[in-house]
């Protein structure tokens, strides 16, 4: 008899438990998982035929509560974080690669606190099997054999700390695919792929919309690999629900801002079993908090809280950012404190920091623990790195990539930046150089100024930068840098030197020096 075997799904909730982004101690925006988790339980009563609920990863890491449960609870406890996804009764976990952000050991205590299975069937341990719980599972429902394949975007070691990898092997998400999908497919009467990646082409045109370089490879994999009924994806925080060459695909989102849904309709009596199938999105803007796993959460919630509301310094000045676009046209008085810590912390005087999205407020008067991680929202540690004067200006003419002209020949940012995936990190600012970006110039002709001391920078000289170690390993682009021009470390989490630096300056004093200029 046929049915319908409806997928609900998540991803990206980067530990966005509560509907806010922790700027004010209460809010109520538009996502978050409790509520998320009011849209599963409402879609479960709907139906009675069988529903599967999977999370495409990114769960441990990306928000001040998953900061504050991997560096300041004691012990640190990721359990404390997943007790949420078991309440919600999730069936299938894939990793993301944020899963790997505090390293294996912590990685591994949360896949031993899920009470479902996390799959990669890509990445590998040193003896060659896929870690997590494995490649994939099959699923006996109604007598038909339905096969989950998780996938991971391969991409991860050219962001990620090399200690927190150690041993791993990241294999292509399509040599994966092109093994997996056959073998299941004999094995099995539906198979479901569910990928912590998104999508290199334009869904309608083809057309390229990033660099082809493995990040992202949903676009090929539907192409290439035949026999997939479904693809979850993931990573980019988009908002998709359609069909690619005639396969359902979603993508949730991030923050749990919605929820995805795939609805095949299973023949058993077929050949082909999936007869038919749809795809949409169920927003969470204005579904309600669900009660029960608020009350599950509430130690969390308070304990993240008031951890976040310790004080820590004050502000002599206007540290504030009001404009976050100004903000990265002329300098502020905040981005100037954050390459002083990282200055100090590392002994040197040459720095590169990013304002990293448009939520960061800057500080007030009163900093507090919610200032320091609301606006410095990623656990990055420092690198110091050896480069020449060549890469130094390499790496600000990709920064510059970051602006270009509209129509009325002013400023604005690059659209790239901004879809299909806001990437607002990718652009630097230096302090301990003097440079202009002249955006009316053309791309890799836009320093039209670059000095340090007084004296013009030569291809050849030599300088010790510090940049945050997702940059240093050439993440964003930067190929210029590389982990072998690193020449020392400071391991701690950016969060922890600021509040450092803030015991030793309880009052800091806001200046800008205004180093760099862009202009048009």
């Amino acid at each position: 008899m046929a049915f319908n075997l409806t997928l609900l799904l998540t991803s990206d909730v980067h530990g966005f438990v509560y509907p806010t982004n922790f700027v004010k101690r209460h809010s109520n925006l538009p996502f978050g998982l409790l509520k998320a988790a009011s849209i599963i339980e409402n879609e479960r009563k709907k139906t009675t035929d069988p529903v599967l609920t999977i999370d495409a990863g990114d769960v441990l890491e990306g928000s001040p509560l998953t900061e504050y449960l991997a560096k300041f609870s004691n012990p640190s406890a990721p359990q404390r974080l997943l007790k949420a996804y078991n309440a919600i009764g999730y069936d299938i976990g894939v990793l993301g690669n944020h899963e790997f952000n505090y390293g294996m050991s912590y990685l591994n205590a949360a896949i031993r606190s899920t009470d479902y299975p996390m799959l990669s069937a890509n990445i590998l341990n040193d003896n060659d099997e896929p870690i997590g719980d494995g490649a994939y599972r099959i699923l006996k429902i109604h007598g038909v054999r339905i096969a989950i394949l998780g996938l991971t975007t391969a991409y991860i070691p050219f962001w990620e700390d090399p200690v927190h990898i150690k041993g791993l092997k990241f294999n292509r998400v399509l040599d994966t695919a092109k093994r997996y999908v056959p073998w299941l497919r004999k094995r099995a009467d539906v198979v479901i792929v569910v990928y912590h990646g998104g999508f290199e082409r334009d869904l309608k045109s083809g057309i390229e919309t990033e660099s082809l370089r493995g990040e992202n490879v949903g676009y090929e994999l539907l192409k290439t690999v035949k026999g997939i009924d479904a693809l979850i994806s993931a990573h980019q925080h988009r908002l998709i629900a359609t069909k690619l060459f005639g396969v359902p695909i979603v993508q949730a989102g991030h923050r749990g801002a919605a929820v995805g849904k795939i609805v095949l309709k299973i023949d058993p009596s077929r050949p082909h079993m999936v007869v038919d199938a749809t795809a949409e999105l169920c927003s969470a803007a204005k579904a309600p908090v669900h009660k029960k796993l608020r009350a599950i959460m509430s130690d969390v919630e308070t304990d993240t809280q008031t951890w976040l509301d310790q004080p820590l310094g004050q502000v002599h000045g206007d540290m504030r950012i009001n404009n976050p676009f100004r903000a990265r046209v002329e300098e502020s008085a905040f981005i100037e404190f954050i390459q002083k810590v990282q200055m100090a912390a590392t002994g040197t005087s040459i720095s590169a920091t990013a304002l990293f999205n448009d939520e960061a407020t800057g500080f007030g008067s009163q900093i507090t623990m919610r200032e320091v991680v609301t606006n410095y929202i990623y656990p990055n540690s420092l690198a110091v790195l050896r480069v020449s004067g060549a890469d130094l200006r390499a790496a600000l003419e990709v920064s510059a990539k970051y602006f270009t002209l509209d129509g009325h020949n002013q400023l604005m940012v690059n659209p790239k930046y901004l879809s299909p995936k806001k990437r607002h990190y990718n652009y630097d600012m230096y302090e301990g150089i003097d440079y202009t970006l002249d955006i009316s110039k053309p791309i890799g002709k836009r320093v039209t100024q670059l000095s340090c001391k007084g004296h013009t920078i030569e291809a050849n000289d030599s300088f010790e930068i510090v940049l945050n170690k997702y940059r240093a390993v050439g993440g964003g682009h930067y190929p210029m840098f590389s982990e072998s021009k690193i020449i020392r470390e400071n391991t701690e989490a950016m969060s922890e030197l600021i509040a450092d630096y803030l015991q030793q300056h309880p009052i800091i004093e806001a200046t800008v020096n205004n180093n760099f200029k862009v202009i048009k």
